[in-house]
């Protein structure tokens, strides 16, 4: 996470089809609608019955994938792609996914949202036996247990592999006969099984079937693996089942709000997310204030359980990006202002409720809040629509060290005072439950991942309980 983002980041997209003549353009259209869960890079491999086709680059999937001389290159009717934000390996080209390999059995790429706990463990027990790495991603480590599997179809040999990797995954790949998805049996991670005129889908969400008119068939169910080729498509569960634990920030803030996500819409989530809030910590005040975009549907339902009319009273430019606020350290220094403006015609003299999804590290919550004032609000009263960010994520987040995070580090009257508000409030953690459709929270058998606020972590951290300097890759370390 960089020093000047105080924002949790979306981890990545995965996108595949079997059976479209248009696969690779087919899927470069779903990766644009999964581009909220990682700017960083993005990439498409494709097979035509021969060969395998790949483009992969940093950067946005508009500004890589919008040249008809890149798609027509995307020969086949088969096609993954990925849009990755960074959380294990360097942001480089070689990380980029979908990562391909050729195999005793013939080629297979695969692309993988998610974060495996041990896999700098098995890592290192693989370049013992005499294994080469090219990247840093923990995705690698899949490839190469597949490679070393003993088993003889490539369906075994992924089950095999998947079976020594502790963590979260939504994954897709190809071969070059099938497409194949895995969830973890926790299922942290999102995957979506779609139709479109024959042709079936996997995505990390909804909005990406929305976006090629696909339908809609069922969510990928934890540890689940589909298995699509020219026969259709078979399920099967080979993993030892275990309470599923679909990580809950998805409807705070990661997903896009037009998704279903296990059979629930977030937009509504959210909103029920606001409602909620309003109940447990009302004050009075003149506007509801969202802090754009992901305040939005909270704030929309804040005001509405609130009776407190909602105002847009902060403006977001949706047109900067990193690579004009990172060069100059004067421009870096104006901060939140590149991207968000006080509308001062609604803020004057108002008593404003902030609405916001989360606080990281409170830096850029203490500069919305300055700009509100100068905006010339009489008093400003901040809403969290999560509880308190307590504890980093090992899943597939990009978060700060605990040490980082505000709220582990202050209480409630040192944070009100350090971001410089009249009130702060979060919401809590069964009023968060209530909101995703439960009576609270089960304290003994938690029905979502909530270790981001709880530090209830269901997956074992394995190279996190062992000593950091055992896992260094100094040699791959750019």
């Amino acid at each position: 996470m960089l020093a000047d983002d105080d924002h949790f980041n979306d981890e990545c997209g995965v996108f595949g089809v079997f059976g479209h003549p248009e696969a690779g353009a087919t899927t470069a259209l779903g990766l644009h609608a999964l581009q909220h869960r990682g700017q960083e890079a993005c990439g498409i491999v494709s097979f035509d019955g021969e060969h395998f086709h790949a483009h992969k680059a940093m950067g946005l999937v508009g500004d890589n994938f919008s040249s008809s001389a890149v798609i027509r290159r995307l020969k086949g009717n088969v096609a993954v792609g990925h849009v990755r934000y960074a959380t294990t390996g360097d942001t480089v080209l070689r990380n980029v996914q979908p990562l391909f390999a050729d195999f005793e059995f013939g080629g297979m790429t695969i692309a993988h949202n998610g974060n495996l706990t041990n896999a700098l463990t098995v890592r290192k027990a693989l370049v013992r036996r005499g294994s080469i790495f090219h990247s840093t991603s923990d995705t690698e480590t899949i490839i190469h247990l597949v490679a070393t599997s003993h088993y003889s179809t490539v369906v075994d040999r992924l089950i095999d592999a998947m079976r020594q990797l502790e963590g979260t995954y939504s994954l897709v790949a190809i071969t070059r006969r099938k497409l194949i998805g895995m969830r973890d049996p926790y299922g942290v991670r999102p995957l979506v099984l779609g139709r479109l005129d024959g042709a079936y889908i996997l995505s990390s969400e909804t909005c990406a079937l929305d976006i090629i008119g696909a339908q809609f068939v069922r969510d990928v169910e934890p540890g689940e693996m589909i298995i699509v080729d020219d026969q259709g498509l078979r399920s099967i569960k080979p993993f030892a089942k275990v309470a599923r634990r679909f990580c809950i920030f998805e409807y705070i803030y990661f997903a896009r709000p037009d998704s279903t996500i296990e059979g629930k819409n977030v937009y509504g989530v959210r909103k029920r997310i606001g409602i909620e809030l309003a109940r447990e910590s009302p004050v009075e005040a003149d506007l509801v204030v969202p802090v754009p975009d992901s305040g939005v549907p909270a704030a929309i339902g804040y005001a509405e359980e609130s009776g407190i009319p909602f105002e847009l009273g902060i403006i977001r430019n949706h047109y900067v990006g990193r690579t004009f606020i990172e060069p100059a350290q004067h421009i870096r220094l104006l901060g939140v202002r590149l991207k968000h403006n006080a509308n001062v015609a609604r803020l004057k003299g108002k008593r404003v409720i902030l609405v916001d999804d989360s606080i990281v590290r409170g830096t850029t919550s203490v500069k919305i809040v300055e700009m509100v004032r100068h905006a010339g609000a009489a008093e400003v009263h901040l809403r969290i629509s999560s509880p308190p960010t307590t504890h980093s994520c090992f899943y597939g987040i990009d978060t700060p060290e605990r040490s980082e995070l505000l709220a582990a580090t202050r209480n409630l009257e040192e944070m009100v005072r350090y971001i410089g508000v009249d009130s702060l409030a979060y919401l809590s953690i069964d009023g968060l439950y209530r909101a995703v459709g439960e009576a609270g929270r089960d304290v003994f058998r938690p029905q979502y991942c909530d270790a981001c606020f709880t530090g209830d972590y269901p997956i074992r951290l394995v190279d996190q309980e062992k000593d950091p300097a055992d896992n260094q890759l100094s040699l791959l370390e750019e």
